[in-house]
């Protein structure tokens, strides 16, 4: 025979669980927010939009972004993982916040799962490296000659310090035993673009969707994209890795949840990922944006963060040794 107190008390968990913990066919019965740290109408921003329109279409829910940029993308982590953790506050994290610099921000650069629970994976947006058409620099080992003439007399734009435009630069000059100089910018790509195009810094990388107005008018030319091959969307363009064999680098945004969101609700939530990630109306229009949609199941997520953090850390290192 049960004690009232022990019913009492069974029945005090029960309504907690029901209110925390939305069943699979109830989910969502609201609309759920989705924190990013872009800028607003930054490429990043602009693409994770799309996506997020047609998500919740699919869910039969509206999907609300909420930019939070700032602090390195501390701001929307913070928001993130003090949301309530029912399902309905989401973040969509770009990789530079899980290998930040160390120090660089508060309780940054993140882990999976200490920090949040992996959901899905959105897209991946490849490193382009251009050149001002005022700078004469026409082709990557063009580059890469005038920097070893002219150490730290090259400079190259870049959306902050320890992002992943950043990360590239520094990895290039690395693999190419060079030395240039890195203008920071926050905000996106477009305060970083009005010097670049003015002929004030040479150099910029960013992802295509950034840069497409500026190399369609002729003022940026493209010197390579960081990827293993080329790409179809972009037949001309050189990849680094034909330069420097091996060379890979590439922006990356996904859907993490706050810790303690229900199984149920990151089942859904990636379910009607995957299926607007496979949507030919979807993928063909992004990538021809230079973003190119790449769904995982949450256990690859976890992985991809693991394998990305362990890619760049020896660039981190070598960053922060000199700069002590």
């Amino acid at each position: 025979m049960e004690t009232p107190f022990k019913i009492i008390a069974l029945c005090l968990l029960f309504l907690a669980t029901a209110t925390t913990a939305p069943a699979a066919d109830d989910y969502p019965n609201k609309p759920v927010r989705i924190i990013s740290d872009s800028a607003p109408g930054s490429a990043v921003d602009v693409t994770f939009r799309i996506v997020m329109d047609r998500l919740g279409t699919v869910l039969g829910q509206q999907i609300v972004p909420v930019d939070e940029p700032g602090a390195s993308g501390a701001i929307a982590a913070h928001a993130a993982s003090d949301a309530i953790p029912d399902g309905y506050t989401l973040f969509a994290p770009a990789i530079s916040l899980f290998i930040a610099l160390p120090g660089k921000a508060e309780n940054l650069p993140l882990m999976l799962p200490r920090d949040f629970l992996p959901v899905a994976s959105l897209i991946d947006q490849p490193m382009f490296i251009c050149a001002s058409a005022a700078s004469g620099i026409k082709t990557l080992p063009d580059l890469i000659a005038r920097a070893k003439q002219n150490p730290n007399q090259i400079s190259f734009a870049a959306t902050g310090i320890g992002r992943i435009t950043h990360l590239t630069g520094l990895l290039l000059q690395s693999r190419a035993d060079i030395k240039l100089q890195v203008v920071p910018y926050t905000g996106g790509p477009a305060a970083a673009l009005t010097d670049v195009v003015g002929g004030r810094v040479p150099l910029i990388i960013e992802g295509y969707s950034g840069l497409a107005g500026a190399i369609q008018a002729h003022s940026l030319t493209v010197l390579a994209v960081a990827t293993a091959h080329r790409l179809p969307e972009f037949p001309d363009v050189p990849t680094v890795a034909e330069t420097l064999p091996g060379f890979a680098a590439g922006g990356w945004q996904g859907i993490v949840a706050p810790l303690g969101t229900p199984a149920a609700a990151i089942q859904k939530v990636n379910a009607g990922l995957q299926k607007v990630l496979g949507e030919p109306d979807i993928a063909n229009p992004l990538a021809l944006r230079g973003a190119f949609v790449s769904p995982m199941s949450p256990s690859e997520v976890n992985a991809f963060i693991n394998a990305q953090q362990a890619q760049w850390r020896p660039v981190l290192e070598a960053f922060m040794a000199s700069v002590k």
